[in-house]
């Protein structure tokens, strides 16, 4: 039995003496089909092709104009180890996605990646990832998941044991700009991708990357699995528990094994330029002034900042220990495993104390501005408790945030140095 299946997916206070049973007077029920209900008007509403960042390609047609393109498949997709695995990672090209395709094609899984190549950051950084992954033996489908066309062909060809899916819209505050692409990509596009999952035969299981955004308003530290999700500060945090809520149901109905992954704060080599480590390095190094959020009570922001080995680690933890889905061909025949845990670093850091250990690695001065928090979706911040992830996963981080920074900064100065040679070679 799963550590959630005798607690009601969207929890509410726990009572002290009785760690997983709840307070029944609380609508949380009510507070739960409410919100799913209107995330599905909003879909309705919302949901077009002009919605996605960039246009939808087809699968189908790469591969009767490509004759290549199964042969290359099919390679990516031979498993070398025993295990016999075979994966789909969608978001391959993302951040954690190429990680994370490198490190099962290294230990012999078979690996397809997916990737639409959005344009929310620079399509160039995720072309050279695809080109890292290409030296490893992971062929990358250019295709949407909302698309069937583009996800039916390849469940025909190949026979996923695993899917890994890491694509998602990104980012609290660019909902404020985009909020469809959201629903587009977060909700659509994961009902998508389950309802061919949950006929295919037989079915894979699912490894997803929630997020510790869906913690929310949630004021209790650290966060723990048990927490209160229903107060969403964002409308990316908003998108990412309504996926909890609809996997629970695919697993329900359909006898899809499921584990959810809630990330906190991911950083790296390889990493994204919306995020606040990306982005100060960057302006530091062009002696810009950078913005530091400070609490109302001018305490500083914290985050639970965990670096990418570490998450890498907890992803093939959770693929290895989930077990095989019961349904086939869309039918149920089964009690299957559905499972959420946290994956962080359980050590907060205050950004200002990030901004010091950038000022020690780039050897810099950062100029600084100093500004309330906006009400834009952010929160104050996170920390993750990761005992059951350590329990049931093995999962234990082991690089500190100054370890990882160190990291970074040489892959960006490498990286950056690289993009201004090919710059002036055109």
């Amino acid at each position: 039995m799963s550590h959630l299946d005798c607690i009601p997916s969207t929890p509410g206070k726990l009572k002290p003496d009785k760690a997983l049973r709840f307070h029944s007077s609380y609508p949380s029920k009510l507070t739960l089909y409410s919100f799913v209900f209107v995330i599905f008007l909003v879909l309705l509403l919302v949901l077009s092709p002009s919605s996605s960042p960039t246009p939808r390609r087809h699968l189908s047609t790469g591969i009767s104009s490509t004759p290549s393109l199964p042969d290359k498949l099919r390679k990516s997709a031979h498993p070398l180890s025993l295990s016999g695995r075979i994966v789909l990672v969608t978001g391959a090209a993302g951040f954690v996605g190429t990680h994370v395709s490198l490190a099962l094609k290294s230990r012999g899984d078979g690996v397809v990646g997916l990737d639409n190549f959005n344009h929310y950051y620079d399509p160039k950084l995720k072309r050279a990832r695809q080109k890292l992954l290409e030296k490893a033996g992971v062929f990358v489908v250019e295709g949407d998941i909302n698309d069937k066309r583009a996800l039916q062909p390849l469940f025909d060809a190949i026979q996923f044991t695993h899917v890994m899916h890491l694509a998602a819209q990104a980012g609290v505050r660019y909902a404020m700009q985009n909020p469809g692409s959201y629903v587009h990509s977060n909700i659509a596009g994961f009902v998508n991708l389950l309802e061919i999952c949950k006929s295919a035969n037989p079915q894979p299981a699912i490894v997803w990357a929630s997020s510790s955004s869906v913690y929310g308003l949630n004021s209790k530290v650290p966060f723990s699995e048990k927490d209160r999700t229903d107060r969403p500060a964002s409308l990316y945090a908003a998108t990412k528990k309504a996926g909890e809520e609809i996997a629970h149901t695919y697993n329900h109905i359909y006898g899809l094994s499921i584990t959810g992954l809630r990330f906190f704060t991911v950083y790296g080599p390889w990493g994204r330029p919306d995020m606040a480590y990306f982005f100060f390095t960057r302006d530091m190094l062009k002696g810009k002034t950078i913005t530091i959020f400070e609490a109302p009570d001018k305490g500083s922001v914290a985050r639970d900042f965990t670096y990418i080995d570490d998450i890498v680690k907890g992803c093939l933890g959770a693929l290895d220990t989930a077990k095989k889905s019961t349904g086939s061909g869309g039918k149920k025949n089964g009690a299957a495993q559905f499972r959420i845990y946290n994956l962080g670093n359980t050590a907060p850091v205050p950004v200002s104390r990030l901004v010091s250990i950038l000022e020690k690695i780039l050897k810099v001065k950062a100029k600084k501005k100093v500004l309330p928090l906006p009400r834009n979706g952010d929160v104050e911040f996170t920390h993750a408790n990761i005992s059951l992830a350590a329990k049931e996963l093995g999962y234990k981080p082991t690089t500190d945030l100054e370890a990882g920074l160190k990291k970074f900064v040489q892959w960006y100065l490498k990286y950056s140095n690289s993009k201004k040679k090919n710059s002036a070679a055109w």
